[in-house]
Order: structure tokens, then sequence, then C-alpha cells
């Protein structure tokens, strides 16, 4: 590699053959680089990638010359004391403005409310959970050719499609070992409790089948595993496969290519109890962590270790802590600045604690808990230290659950507007996560009744950049903005568990700059806490159409009262509605 030149951030690729021969390369070698580069001097570790290969991924994070040398915990001579170097170029503005992923990592904002690129550049993510993308159900044609929406339409075309509304994230679950019917019965084999554990984890409502979730490479881990005295259909948690993870890399390169972030979680938490008693866990579970880790830090992406969606069929959410902090504790945080959160239910606080219980997680999130009642935990993250970036990462889906209003309706852009709005007025500053039901399953089947590719046209789908429109009408100063619902009376004249008749509010702290949302159903309105006597601008934002200006738009100034307060004039029409106002 000795005089190679490539740009900052771009992904380097250090390939290294092992001379001797391991029965279980996964579990018996580790792998890495003393990465020397412009103010960088770290440990970056490795990944076996089949047969005898291994790979070092790294990313030059500024311009000049870089060194490498290889080591390992065997003595082959093949892993040990290679050596290497490159020269890194920055990037053009227009370069960076062409795919903002050569800006850098995302990483926390000065005051850790919000996300930025590594050069400083603002961050706000308007994602899409397609946790079925590592999959076949998201199809990859090697070539080009442009396919129209429909059930021939590939991985490629969905990417772009997304990118055209705005969206700048994929969430997705790097492995489903336990999502597939390799003929296995998916009966009941323990009596202990643990036995709908080893079960599929996702059964299709029909058949009683397990999902089938391998790609091209088959499944990510060697199946079925052993679990003594047992007859399972475990995987092998200790075999992994290389060959399913080649075909995820194309898919992720491809995102960055096309200027997303991907966010990266490792697994779902429904198979952690069997993994946990029979599986050699913690230490088996740190080892898959380390090895998505390592296979990934290169690229632009964020990290959960587990998908905590919901608090059923899982060890309990403060067991996580365990392999968790020894993975940081063992490795460190990536080598590169990726970030650490994870979907939780409710958010990542209640379930994990603060960084007295937990060590590796650097970012929050709620999800999954979809009502407006739950846009509070977004709140609680605001106020609690030390600052960390929060998103809503699974808010309302369209059509999910079943007696949600049918996916593709006015109620369902409805309560879609209402987790966007709101979460981002309660605290997650950090952007926005949507989903819908069939997109995030990858639904393909006859009988599904939300296809892939009807799922990903719904209207409620294209409502999300609309959000950024909103958090730009007042440009970076979003970051400084503190949730208080309490700025706007009455707030709460919906019900509790649904997603109409609340408002939302926040403000800077000097509250000469204010951002509300008005559900549909929301009664008039006052703010208070202003400046008295203080003129007011105000400017309606209609979330439907993303627009400031239009017909309907109602703008003027207006003045607080001698005890700070503003009468609101009437919504501009029915629906839903934001609003702007600024000390004059």
């Amino acid at each position: 590699m000795k005089g190679t030149t490539v740009h900052v951030w771009d992904k380097v690729e250090i390939e290294l053959q092992a001379v001797k021969d391991y029965a279980n390369p996964y579990c018996e070698v580790e792998t890495w680089v003393i990465l020397d580069g412009p103010g960088f001097h770290k440990k970056v570790y490795g990944f076996w990638d089949g047969e005898k290969t291994f790979k070092i991924r790294v990313a030059p994070v500024a311009s000049g010359k870089w060194s490498w040398c290889s080591g390992s915990n065997t003595d082959d001579e093949g892993l040990n004391g290679i050596k290497g170097s490159f020269t890194a170029f920055d990037w053009t503005e227009e370069e960076k403005l062409e795919n903002p992923c050569r800006r850098g990592m995302v990483v926390p904002t000065e005051n850790g409310r919000g996300f930025r690129y590594s050069d400083g550049t603002p961050y706000f993510m308007l994602g899409d959970t397609w946790w079925a993308a590592p999959t076949y159900r998201y199809p990859w044609y090697e070539d080009d050719m442009k396919r129209p929406v429909g059930p021939e339409m590939g991985f490629k075309d969905m990417v772009k499609y997304r990118k055209k509304q705005g969206y700048n994230c994929i969430g997705m679950i790097a492995g489903h070992p336990t999502w597939a019917n390799d003929g296995f019965s998916p009966k009941i084999i323990m009596d202990d409790g643990y036995s709908t554990c080893i079960r599929a984890a996702w059964m299709d409502t029909d058949t009683g089948s397990a999902k089938d979730m391998h790609n091209e490479g088959g499944r990510p881990f060697l199946f079925p595993g052993k679990v003594e005295g047992y007859e399972t259909v475990v995987p092998d948690f200790d075999r992994i496969n290389p060959d399913y993870f080649k075909h995820l890399d194309l898919k992720i390169d491809y995102l960055n290519e096309q200027g997303f972030t991907v966010f990266i979680e490792v697994i779902r938490r429904d198979i952690s109890q069997v993994w946990k008693r029979y599986c050699g866990w913690p230490d088996s579970y740190v080892r898959y962590i380390q090895y998505i880790f390592t296979r990934y830090q290169a690229n632009n992406c964020m990290y959960s270790p587990i998908h905590f969606d919901f608090i059923g069929n899982t060890i309990l959410p403060r067991e996580y802590n365990e392999p968790l902090n020894m993975l940081v504790d063992r490795y460190g945080q990536p080598p590169f600045g990726t970030l650490l959160g994870t979907n939780s239910a409710p958010s990542s606080l209640t379930n994990f604690g603060g960084p007295q219980e937990n060590r590796w997680l650097t970012f929050h999130q709620i999800g999954n808990w979809r009502e407006h009642d739950h846009y509070w935990y977004l709140t609680e993250i605001f106020h609690s230290e030390p600052a960390r970036p929060a998103i809503n990462g699974e808010p309302y889906y369209p059509g999910f659950p079943d007696d949600n209003p049918k996916t593709d309706s006015i109620d369902a852009e409805y309560y879609t507007r209402s987790g966007m709005y709101g979460s981002f007025l309660s605290g997650g500053l950090g952007g926005y996560i949507y989903g819908c039901q069939g997109m995030w399953g990858g639904d393909i089947e006859k009988n599904a009744q939300y296809k892939i590719w009807e799922a990903i046209t719904y209207r409620s789908g294209a409502l999300v950049q609309n959000l950024k429109k909103f958090v730009d009408r007042i440009g970076d100063r979003y970051l400084d903005l503190i949730p208080n619902v309490e700025l706007i009376t009455p707030n709460k004249s919906g019900k509790v568990d649904g997603y109409t008749g609340w408002a939302y509010c926040a403000s800077t702290p000097k509250r000469d700059l204010l951002l509300l949302y008005f559900e549909k159903d929301c009664l008039p309105g006052t703010v208070r806490g202003l400046k008295p006597n203080a003129p007011y601008g105000i400017e309606w934002f209609n979330p439907v159409t993303g627009e400031w200006k239009s017909d309907r738009r109602v703008i003027g100034v207006v003045n607080a009262d001698n005890m700070g307060r503003i009468i609101l004039p009437s919504f501009p029409g029915e629906g839903d509605w934001g609003l702007f106002l600024d000390e004059i």
C-alpha cells in the first residue's frame, strides 16, 4: 500500500493473510494495526473475512501522511509486523456538497444536543427503518439499471427514492440469526421458560413459519448450533459466516456513496435469553458486537449493540450493560468517532441508565412506545447529564399495529406528523427516524397486507422532509432550543394514548425565539413567559405542504401584554399547524 493516495474519510482496507491454520479463526484470532497520522495514534482492530484472510478497515480523519504496522494475538508472521502507508488529501467543498459523508463521521455538537459532521457542518437526521435491509428482501442488483416502483424494484432504486425525499439515514439490523425456517419445526423444545426464545422471532401469521432473513451469502451464523442436552434451532454464535457480511458490505458502501449515514443495530433482543443462558455470554456476545463494529468502523455509520424495541422475550435491559461495558473497556470506543446508541422502549435512559451504569452509550433514543404521551421521555433525556443528542428512533408506524388507521390514510399522516414535530420539540434535536408497516420487515410475500414497494410510496413517508423545512426556519439556532411545553396553554386537550389535541413548544434560553406545533383538534392557545410588552413576529407553518409562505399563511407582528402573554390568532385552517415566534 506504500505510496497510495486517498481522500480524507475514504475507507482504506488493509488485507492480511495468515500463514497458520486455525480451527475457528473467528474465535481464536484478533488482529489490529497501530495507525499513525496527523494528531492520531490508535490501535485499530480488524476482523476475519473467511479462509485465511483478515482485514483492518481504517479512515484517515485528516489530510497528510498515514502509516500503520500490524499485530495480532498469535505468533503468525502473516499477521504481525506488516507495514504500510498512504497519503490523504482533503475533498473540495463542491465534492462535499455532492456527498455529505465526505464531511466525516456524525458526532455530537459542541453543546451535546444535536449532531454534526466531523468538519462542523450540522447533521439533522431524517431516517427510515429498513430493519431487514441486509437480506434478500431488499434486492441487490450489480447493474445500475433503473427499475420502477414495483416487485422488481431493487435496493439501489429504494435508496434513490428516499434520497429525493430528503432522507439522509437508513436504519438496519445487521444479523437476523433466528429469522428463518430451514425445515426445523418451531415447536417448543424446552420447559423452563426459555422455549419461546428458541423459536423464530418473526412468524408468518398465516403459516406459523419463520420469516426468512438470509441474503445471497446465507445467514450471519452457521446453523444450527448446539445446546447441550437439547434439540435446538439456535444459531452457532461461535461460527460467523463472512459471506453474509460481504453482501451487506455492498449495501452499506452504496448508502455512503449516496450520502446516507447508516444506523446499524447488531441484533434483535429476542435472542438474548438463549444467548445468555446457553451460548457463552457475555464473551461471545462481545465478540459478535466487536465483529460488526470493526467491519464497518471506516464507514459513515452509527452503531447500536442491541435492537431493544420491546421489554419482552429478552433479558432485563440493565443486563446488557455487562457485555457492553466489557466491550468498551476491552477495545475502547470506535476509533474514528462512531457513535453508540440503541433503539429503546421507552428510552435508552430508562432502559440502560446514566453514565454511572453504562460506559458505552454516546447518544440517546426513545422508541416503540408510540403515542404522544411518550415524547416526554425525550424531555427527560434532554435534562439529564451529560448532554447527549437524542432522537425518536421508532415512533408511530402507519399500519402498525393492525388496529391503527390504514397505512396510506389522512389519519396515518396526522399521527406520523405528531411523532415528527412532537418529538423534535420535546427534545429530540438530533432528528427523527420514520417507519411504516411493510417497509421495516421487507414484506414481499404474496399474502403480505402491505408490500415493500407499496410502503415506500406512502404519503406519510414523503412528509418527513418537511420537518427539516420547519427546523431550517431558524437555522443553526435550533441547537439552542429548550423543550418547555408549559409555555403554551392549554397544551393537552386530547386523550393521553393518542395523537391529537396536544401542543408542543421549545424556545431559546432568552425566549426570544420559539417554535411550536399544534396537533389536530388543539384548542386556541396562549403563549406565556415572553418579554412583557415586547413585539413578536408570528408565522404559521403548514406541515402538510412544508410551506411557511402560502395563501393560508398568517404573518405579522403582535405585542405581548404586560404579563408576557400572547393570545394566538385562530389557526389558518383545519388540521395541525406549526408556529414561529421571534422577538423583533
